[in-house]
């Protein structure tokens, strides 16, 4: 699953009007965020996006393709030179992807 630098800079670069675009190495890929929303990932250096019901209606009809064996589908974005194009599409996958909730920790105690 291992991508380059180059690669993921330069998929950074084309996000940036979309928001705040962030990433963080996970087993020699990268997990995309944006505004702090897990939304894609970078594996074999390729594209991987979140799929939801907008995106699917956005891209019409999306590649879709696991990411990594034993994983789900995600839309594949193989034209990443569009920036408007890809702003509007991040943005409104963002909308529909719920936050992440908050993991409970063992050592977390309630003051009364």
């Amino acid at each position: 699953m291992t991508s380059t630098v180059e690669f993921l800079e330069y998929v950074c670069g084309q996000f940036e009007r979309a928001g705040e675009v962030t990433y963080r190495k996970m087993f020699g890929s990268y997990g995309i965020y944006l505004d702090k929303k897990f939304i894609g990932l970078i594996c074999y250096d390729q594209f991987y996006l979140k799929p939801t019901d907008i995106g699917r209606s956005i891209l019409e009809t999306p590649y879709e393709e696991p990411p990594f064996p034993g994983a789900k589908d995600w839309f594949i974005l193989e034209d990443l030179d569009d920036r408007e194009f890809l702003a509007h599409l991040l943005i409104a996958t963002w909308e529909e992807i719920p936050f992440p909730k908050l993991k409970k920790s063992k050592n977390n105690k309630i003051c009364l």
